[in-house]
């Protein structure tokens, strides 16, 4: 979606408030539009769908805000400090940021909801305060600010994927988490006002029929917030499960995208017209295809997608952003609805660790599970060995899904665990992982070519659908022993068969891994020759062994390496920002 800057401080902004004066005029200038929230308070927006704002009681919510269908208000406690704020998470859901003024116009406090679709960055400078959801050039040109880049938290992004939505790996700025509440003044109480793990223990207790007419009205509910939220809608079906249950969903509802969007590559592997074509005619939709656009990285793209508070790491396909983002437009649309996150949120990965979360609710009566034999078949694995395995999961502690090293510092020290995994690990691994990939999914909201021009929007990734899953214990969640499987039958009356029955996934990797050998030689010097190395974040001797042809070829690691390439590309980007003399 579009973005906002809020800028609060004294009034009236004349001789005495020179910076406040120079802010507005820089950001009327540079196009971003002005609206006053009190005499003190002003917000200025810009983008494909600039955010709105909406007044819920002592709070302003500035973006995307819908009414629960089914709000649940357990474990709320009279007494608690901030049950109001608690209660507005429970029964408001979307794309939003919420301040929260004082009787005298100042700023009290800022909330994030649990989507963390919206940054919100909050900065003190010169009597202002300020909330953003970016960094904008005239921000930066009018304020200058005394930031500079933590290089520890840089290693931490590097090391643990799920660093990329933690803390900024700026000094200076604060960033409010999902579903946390920031006292101010800076540097403030943090009051964690939803957690995963609290919804997760909610667990209620419904026949497996209930429960899939439960996922089938949350999925309902994100589809028709999100497609009502403002303009000309497109959509995608990849061919995919996840993006047909959302084309499913927007075509029960009556909803009518003026495209629907397929992309596809050249290869066997990357094509999945087949499945769009089948999708189609249950659905009666007519897909348009176009051919996923592609080519090696370079400085200039990777610079281009490094403006942002954070590495764009939602942003490394540029091509294919641009050529998407232009068919969208030519349509005449200016959103689009995806299926991204479903894998994460509806339990695609199979191990055993549904089984692990089972024991670890009943013991051992998880061994007579009735889906044990065809998780067993899926996962090709005998039920002893998946039984032995899930209870050895179950005695491990909060587990940390850290990514490959191969390309860091050995002796970098691992990061503090998030603090949505905390307690996790009492669910069973299986709910861990699920939370940690929920908590992944946050980055999917980050700017791209594609969001500049047009409103991405991700309905499984909705509070509603993450809220619903929560609550679902993993093996209900693979039921019949498939990935997705709570989905499946959900959706029986709805999809196709060959959907329903599918067991392969779309393969991208000779796409992207042919784009990676195209730029290899400019990779090599990018990254041997540059500050992650300078910095002791990258194993010097390690990059030369692995960016060769002979390596990529037979060892792979693209996404490793492209993650390397564009948090490389915003390290330099932002220390010429912060030291322009540099």
């Amino acid at each position: 979606m579009g973005d906002f800057v809020l800028v609060v401080g004294p009034h009236p902004p004349v001789p005495g408030d020179p910076v406040r004066a120079a802010l507005s005029q820089a950001a009327r200038e540079d196009g971003w539009r002005p609206r006053s929230l009190s005499p003190k308070a002003e917000v200025f927006t810009c983008g494909p769908h600039p955010p709105r704002v909406l007044g819920v009681g002592p709070w302003r919510l500035i973006g995307d805000a819908f009414d629960r269908d089914h709000p649940v208000f357990d474990g709320i406690g009279a007494d608690d400090s901030a049950a109001y704020e608690k209660k507005l998470l429970a029964r408001i859901w979307g794309r939003f940021v919420g301040v929260r003024l004082t009787p005298g116009g100042e700023l009290g406090a800022v909330l994030r909801d649990p989507s963390g679709a919206l940054e919100a960055l909050v900065w003190s400078q010169d009597g202002l305060t300020l909330v953003c959801s970016t960094w904008p050039d005239w921000l930066h040109r009018t304020l200058k600010p005394a930031w500079r880049i933590d290089v520890a938290r840089l290693g931490h992004l590097l090391v643990d994927p799920l660093a990329a939505v933690g803390p900024l790996a700026l000094a200076g700025p604060v960033s409010v988490g999902p579903g946390d509440l920031l006292e101010l003044p800076l540097p403030g109480r943090v009051v964690p006002l939803w957690r995963p793990v609290r919804i997760a223990d909610r667990r209620p207790d419904r026949p497996i029929d209930a429960t899939a007419r439960h996922l089938v009205s949350a999925i309902d509910e994100a589809v028709r917030g999100l497609a009502g939220a403002g303009g000309p809608i497109a959509a995608e079906v990849s061919g995919g499960l996840d993006s047909s249950l959302v084309a499913a969903s927007l075509v029960a509802q009556g909803q009518s995208p003026r495209v629907w969007l397929n992309a596809h590559g050249s290869s066997a592997e990357s094509d999945e017209r087949a499945f769009v074509a089948e999708l189609a005619a249950r659905l009666g939709i007519a897909p348009v295809s176009q051919s996923l656009a592609s080519g090696p990285p370079d400085e200039a793209g990777l610079r281009s997608i490094s403006q942002g508070l954070r590495p764009g790491l939602n942003a490394m396909d540029l091509r294919q952003d641009e050529a998407w983002a232009a068919r969208i437009v030519e349509a005449g649309a200016g959103a689009v609805l995806t299926g991204k996150g479903g894998d994460s949120v509806l339990v695609q990965g199979l191990g055993p660790e549904p089984l692990a979360d089972r024991w670890t609710r009943l013991g051992p009566r998880a061994l007579f599970w009735s889906d044990l034999p065809g998780l067993a078949r899926t996962t090709e694995r005998s039920v002893w060995s998946l039984a032995l395995e899930a209870r050895r999961r179950t005695a491990l502690p909060d587990p940390h899904p850290l990514g490959d090293r191969g390309l860091v510092n050995p002796d970098l020290p691992l990061p503090p665990l998030p603090a949505w995994l905390e307690g996790a690990g009492r669910l069973g691994p299986g709910k861990a992982m699920q939370i940690a990939g929920i908590l992944n999914n946050i980055g999917r909201h980050g700017p791209s070519r594609q969001s500049a021009r047009i409103d991405p929007r991700h309905p499984l990734c909705a509070l509603p659908v993450v809220e619903a899953c929560l609550e679902i214990p993993t093996d209900q969640l693979i039921h019949g022993g498939r990935d997705r499987g709570l989905a499946r039958l959900a959706f029986t009356d709805r999809l196709p068969p060959a959907i329903l029955a599918r067991r392969s996934k779309g393969d991208l990797t000779r796409l992207y891994g042919g784009m990676v050998l195209g730029g290899l030689g400019f990779l090599r010097s990018w990254l041997l020759e540059g500050r992650l190395v300078a910095l002791g974040l990258l194993d010097r001797e390690c990059l030369e062994d692995r960016l060769t042809r002979e390596a990529l070829m037979w060892r792979g690691g693209y996404a490793e390496i492209m993650t390397a390439a564009t948090v490389e590309a915003w390290v330099r980007t932002w220390e010429a920002r912060l030291d322009p003399g540099r």
